[in-house]
């Protein structure tokens, strides 16, 4: 060990486009929205995370909220940089150091990412001190996560359904045979929902409310066993221009979301077609494993399991699943090295 070995601080990130996660000391210090909220007039980032998320949809022209990753890669690199650095420098631990510790970070990153957005991650964390960045990609860390041994010779298929990216792989012998990364996710369900409120309500919502929506009474079958309560929904008239409430039920929106998880399925069953036939033998035992916020839409295992004919487990924690995996990789780097990404 070196004399500055010390002050060396490891963090595992999953830098999502909805949500951003940070592990440090093996616990999670940061879970915040992907969100920062940036001053106009001289280009200060003012607020990130959950301050700037409340400030959605209400701002002057001033001030302007930007979500700095797109389907699950950076779009707004300046701002993606301030978001990174507001999170990991407000990490106690980091925030009570004098000087600026250098890091060795374990990053993931969607299967699907191209060379360039892949450098682009890397030297945003260089650039924050990082002095050993890994990148690692998602499907492998919410195996990671799950508790999945990755490194034996058996497959598994997991879904991993975030905000901006649809992630499918199977997994074996700690790498990933074949993939597919589709850009309908939490994102997507979000934008149905805005449309359907409109062409079907004549009402104009935010995207805050239409989040909640998807929380409260999301679903992706319409005959749910235990249907969540109806849910009333306040916004402005669109023939009227007054605000109005309607009441919404999960019924309604599994039609709202049906086209969306139909390209999911269809993504799915391409993945499963591909896989050579001994995985395919495994998958059949194992099951499709299910992480990501949109995990946890109503009645989504039961109607992908109708689908695929196979058994569907999702994650006992499918929002924090993949930031976890991360944090195992980064406790044992040397055991995981063959599933980073080179």
């Amino acid at each position: 060990m070196g004399l500055f070995d010390f002050m060396i601080v490891e963090i595992a990130m999953d830098l999502g486009t909805a949500n951003t996660l940070i592990i440090h000391g093996g616990k999670i210090v940061v879970d915040s929205p992907s969100i920062v909220a940036r001053d106009i007039r001289n280009g200060k980032i003012i607020a990130a995370g959950k301050e700037a998320s409340l400030m959605q949809g209400k701002t002057h022209e001033n001030i302007k909220t930007i979500r700095p990753l797109k389907d699950g890669v950076i779009a707004d690199f300046d701002a993606s940089e301030k978001m990174i650095s507001w999170f990991i420098n407000n990490i106690p631990e980091i925030k009570k150091n004098l000087f600026k510790p250098a890091l060795r970070m374990v990053v993931c990153i969607p299967s699907g990412i191209t060379e360039v957005e892949m450098r682009a991650v890397r030297e945003s964390c260089e650039r924050m001190n990082g002095k050993e960045v890994f990148l690692i990609h998602e499907p492998m860390a919410a195996a990671i996560g799950m508790g999945l041994d990755v490194m034996q010779p058996k497959g598994n298929i997991i879904v991993d359904i975030g905000g901006g990216t649809t992630e499918i792989a199977v997994i074996a012998l700690g790498g990933i045979i074949c993939d597919k990364s589709i850009k309908i996710a939490g994102d997507v369900f979000t934008g149905d929902i805005l449309y359907y409120m409109r062409t079907h309500h004549n009402l104009y919502i935010g995207e805050a409310t239409a989040e909640q929506i998807k929380i409260e009474v999301g679903a992706a079958i319409e005959a749910l066993e235990d249907a969540p309560a109806d849910m009333m929904v306040r916004g402005r008239d669109l023939l009227t221009g007054k605000p109005k409430e309607v009441q919404i039920t999960s019924r309604e929106i599994a039609r709202a979301l049906d086209k969306s998880i139909l390209r999911i399925e269809d993504a799915i069953m391409v993945t499963l077609s591909v896989t050579p036939p001994e995985l395919a033998a495994d998958i059949y035992n194992t099951g499709l494993y299910l992480a990501g916020g949109g995990a946890m839409l109503r009645g989504l295992d039961k109607r992908i399991s109708q689908k695929t004919d196979l058994p569907v487990y999702i994650a006992e924690d499918p929002l924090r699943a993949v930031v976890r995996g991360t944090g195992i990789v980064l406790k044992n780097i040397d055991k995981y090295k063959s599933v980073l990404v080179k």
